[in-house]
């Protein structure tokens, strides 16, 4: 008999089931119960980010972005170690106090309360790795409060975009068209409309190295900023996996290195302009063209000949600038043009391909004109495998077929093949120009002055070069070049000719060479710094003719010169007038219809005379340059060499250009940018849009009677005054800069030398090999290392003395409503004046042992201080700015644990220097670096 099957324990089932779901909802509780402590611990690091803000008036969406950040942050460095964030924490917590409860003594400077010392104590107690990270925190958090800013300036002009109204008489929204009515205003359509056509703003792209942001950390940020960008349309999940992601790249920030592994060369320093010009500038420049086509002509827009005429030509220093640059050569000269050649044309191929695949209209319903069908015939002659594949594609379809042979042809332009390719982008054009006739003579007007008009734009700004190469070199290398062929030859004849020699000859050779490759507009000019006369130009053309055998083979250039110190400055006028002798230059007026460039230094003279005087002598050269020009009609084009620091010449563009002299612009803008600048004005194609709106606007409306009449009567006007200025600023800087030891006792007392480390750009910061006096100095390190001490004396150092010798605030006051050049000078020191602090710039100052010196720059500091706030009516730097006085205010105590982190390890390795093991000395100079990148992004405008 079979055994009775095995049943299941009934009871043992039920209790393990009972178990499981008691299990279940234990797991459920606890993930419940973990839900809401991660929230009140987020509400938590909600409320402690807040702290930070309290008091400080911010727009609510830029106070929120702040917070958020913060936040994330904290909790980043809770994960990276909890004992990190306490001390990331209980320091901003006695900075925060510190800045709240900081007392402004008669001197100026603001004095070390219980708070900023328990800070300083703080920071001196942590050992160097950990000093460095907490750097690396700080420094996280100013790229992301950046990008905070920026995402509410963005907000903001999209406020402004939806608010304009599209019957009004003028889109208030875009400077450009402003300006452009104002003109037609004053001075009738007709003028404005002449104007208009002469309008060019020509940014000219250097490898100055003031960008201490790396490359990788630049590429995180702009993932973060994305991310932002799209939290306003998320909810539920999607903001969860946001955060998610938020947190992963603020995760990768923290554990990134903010220095560069190595200087980059000249040729990867070009890929700044690629990486702009592709992420903003090749779709943003004809977006400006469209935005002012579309106020002007209104429903017409896109259907008619546009009325923006393409005038934005950009320029570039980067592998061309050889001014006490070793790295630059003829080969790197040749390889950049090379790259910025090659990416152009692909580019533009790229686009002409898409264009043309959607011009799909065929025969039957556009007829193409007489002059397309020829076009194709010679694109038949020319290829018929070209023409054999297009006509496959697009058989009744002709203006697409034509286009399409069009971008092969500029893909053989690239590959150089001889039969196909395009010789100038003026050839391209002309076909582009043929397309867009046959599509408004076929009844597709939209087509043609819709892509194909883009098209044709993008064509006109960017050409096949992308951006137009400059040359530069030093006057004192051209007469070396010259001394040393004539004693031994062109060839060596009579013996060896010095490396410098022969590398100043091969730069002429490669700029041939890239003229005859690339066409003459990617290289043609030529900068001399610090032109003394006009034996400098001269020299320069000699040695152009004696770099070849045959003259066919000379390169045309024009010769630039460039007025940097106070002494030249002064005596350009008389250089100008003999240049005028010299059969070179009047044989290039005569080719360029009278068109002379003259480049202005804004850096080379602050540091040779002091900020307040350079200002001055720069306005007062441009008005005698101006009219000069007009005596003997020259149309005048002036380079502005500034940076981005306003010791620099650095500020809004668009206040300096309504300020310049009459006629000293002739809607004509051209000047250097460089550095953090690019990024800030360029890195965004909104606010990159709104700048070049704002630059050309200005540069547009200078011209404007109203503009012109101010401008003169008040320079005039204010003329006693100016000068009084000047002679008494120049006297208190000379008394500093020509103390005993001075540049010594400066490289003691800022991290120049640790700044000249930095792998931030191929040039060095000297141009020499040692820094005994200012004159070996570059600009940018002298600019960079002050504002890194927190004293920015570049900017504004003899401004209070010269103020307090004249006396007069009511004079001064009246100057700073009437004159733009004034008022613009005087709110850029006070913007200066916000970023310094008193109580670190005395530990700065303390490193040197020189009380005498430390007193003049405190005493400097404290009475420009009191004169610029009393001019401006603030009790406070910036107060009357209401959104960036109060982001200033909420970054200083940041900034101030950077700082104090900084003059700690300088004070260690100044003080102990020769104690230390190479490995200890080799840590604190990377703290060091990790500092000056984190103030750098703190303060934003530091070259």
């Amino acid at each position: 008999m079979a055994g009775k099957p095995d049943l299941p324990d009934l009871k043992a089932l039920h209790d393990q089931r009972k178990a499981d779901r008691d299990n279940i909802r234990a797991a459920v509780r606890g993930v419940i119960r973990a839900a809401r402590e991660e929230s009140r611990s987020r509400a938590a690091a909600q409320a402690e980010a807040a702290k930070t803000f309290a008091g400080v008036k911010l727009p609510e969406s830029l106070r929120d972005n702040m917070e958020l950040f913060l936040r994330l942050l904290r909790e980043v460095l809770s994960e990276y170690g909890p004992e990190l964030r306490t001390t990331f924490d209980e320091l901003l917590a006695d900075l925060i106090a510190a800045d709240e409860r900081g007392v402004v003594s008669a001197t100026g400077a603001s004095e070390e309360d219980e708070s900023f010392r328990r800070a300083y104590e703080l920071i001196h107690g942590l050992d160097v790795e950990r000093q460095t990270m907490v750097t690396r925190a700080l420094t996280a958090y100013f790229h992301l409060a950046n990008l905070s800013e920026e995402n509410f300036r963005v907000e903001t002009l999209h406020n402004r975009e939806r608010e304009v109204s599209l019957d009004s008489d003028v889109d208030e929204s875009n400077a450009l068209a402003v300006a452009y009515q104002r003109l037609i205003d004053e001075a009738g359509p007709d003028r404005a409309a002449e104007l208009l056509e002469r309008l060019e703003f020509h940014p000219v792209f250097t490898a100055h190295p003031t960008e201490a942001r790396r490359k990788a950390v630049e590429g995180k940020i702009r993932r973060i900023s994305r991310l932002l960008e799209e939290r306003p349309r998320l909810g539920g999940s999607d903001l969860a996996e946001n955060e998610r992601h938020m947190l992963q790249e603020i995760d990768a920030l923290l554990r990134t290195s903010p220095i560069a592994l190595k200087k980059p060369t000249p040729v990867e320093e070009a890929d700044t302009i690629v990486d702009i010009f592709d992420n903003t500038l090749f779709d943003m420049v004809p977006q400006v063209y469209r935005r002012f086509d579309d106020w002007v002509l209104g429903e017409d827009a896109g259907r008619v000949p546009p009325a923006c005429p393409a005038f934005f030509r950009p320029g570039s220093w980067i592998g061309s600038d050889r001014d006490g640059n070793p790295n630059v050569t003829a080969k790197v000269s040749r390889a950049v043009a090379e790259k910025f050649f090659t990416h152009m044309v692909e580019t533009l191929a790229d686009k002409c391909y898409r264009v043309g695949r959607n011009l799909t209209l065929d025969n039957d319903h556009t007829r193409p004109s007489a002059e397309l069908v020829n076009l194709w015939n010679h694109q038949v002659e020319m290829s018929e495998k070209l023409t054999g594949r297009a006509e496959l594609i697009s058989e009744s379809e002709p203006h697409r077929a034509v286009m399409l042979v069009m971008a092969d042809r500029l893909r053989a332009t690239v590959l150089r093949n001889a039969d196909t390719r395009y010789r100038s982008s003026d050839d391209f054009l002309a076909d582009l120009r043929v397309v867009q006739r046959s599509l408004a003579e076929g009844g597709a007007p939209r087509a043609a002055y819709g892509p194909v008009q883009t098209l044709i734009w993008q064509t006109e700004s960017f050409g096949f070069h992308m951006v137009e190469m400059e040359f530069r070199q030093h006057s004192l290398v051209h007469s070396r070049a010259l001394a040393d062929i004539h004693e031994h030859g062109r060839n060596g004849e009579r013996g060896a000719l010095q490396p410098m020699t022969r590398e100043v000859l091969d730069t002429f050779r490669a700029l041939g060479s890239i003229q005859k490759r690339y066409g003459i507009k990617m290289a043609r000019r030529y900068i001399i710094s610090f032109t003394k006369s006009a034996q400098n130009v001269a020299d320069v053309y000699e040695l152009s003719r004696l770099a070849f055998a045959h003259p066919e083979d000379v390169p045309t250039i024009d010769v630039i010169p460039l007025f940097e110190q106070l002494e030249d400055l002064e005596n350009c006028v008389d250089v100008l007038n003999d240049m005028l002798e010299l059969p070179d230059v009047q044989r290039r007026l005569a080719e360029t219809g009278r068109k002379m460039e003259v480049m202005l230094g804004y850096s080379d003279s602050s540091k040779d005379a002091g900020p307040t005087t350079a200002t001055l002598a720069l306005h007062a050269a441009q008005e005698r340059i101006a009219q000069w020009a007009e005596k003997n009609d020259i149309d005048l084009v002036l380079m502005h060499g500034r940076g981005g620091a306003v010791g620099r010449g650095g500020g809004p563009a668009n206040r300096a250009v309504l300020a310049q002299p009459k006629g000293s612009v002739n809607c004509f803008f051209k000047v250097t940018e460089q550095g953090e600048i690019i990024f800030a004005r360029y890195g965004n194609p909104v606010l990159a849009q709104r700048h070049v709106e704002s630059v050309a606007g200005a540069t547009l409306l200078q011209s404007a009677p109203s503009v012109e009449k101010t401008n003169t009567e008040m320079t005039h006007k204010y003329a006693g005054m100016a000068s009084k200025l000047y002679d008494a600023s120049h006297e208190r800087f000379l008394d500093l800069i020509h103390s005993e030891d001075f540049a010594p006792w400066f490289s003691t007392v800022t991290p120049l030398t640790e700044v000249g480390l930095l792998p931030i750009g191929s040039r060095p910061a000297k141009r020499g090999l040692g820094a005994k006096s200012l004159d070996d100095l570059r600009t940018i390190p002298w600019v960079f290392s002050w504002s890194q001490a927190r004293i920015n004396l570049a900017a504004w150092y003899g401004l209070g003395t010269a103020c307090e010798r004249l006396g007069d605030l009511e004079l001064l006051r009246s100057a700073y409503k009437e004159w733009p050049l004034f008022s613009t000078f005087i709110d850029n020191i006070e913007m200066s004046i916000a970023k310094t602090d008193g109580r670190i710039a005395q530990r700065y100052l303390a490193l040197g042992d020189r009380d005498d010196l430390s007193k003049k720059v405190l005493d400097e500091m404290a009475l420009t201080r009191k004169w610029t706030l009393a001019i401006v009516g603030d009790e406070w730097p910036l107060q009357h700015r209401h959104v960036l006085g109060q982001a200033i205010r909420v970054r200083n105590p940041y900034v101030d644990a950077l700082s104090i982190s900084q003059v700690r390890a300088l004070t260690a390795l100044r003080e102990k220097q020769e104690e230390m093991s190479q490995e200890e000395r080799e840590l604190y100079i990377k703290l060091i670096l990790s500092t000056v990148a984190g103030v750098s992004a703190g303060l934003q405008n530091t070259g």
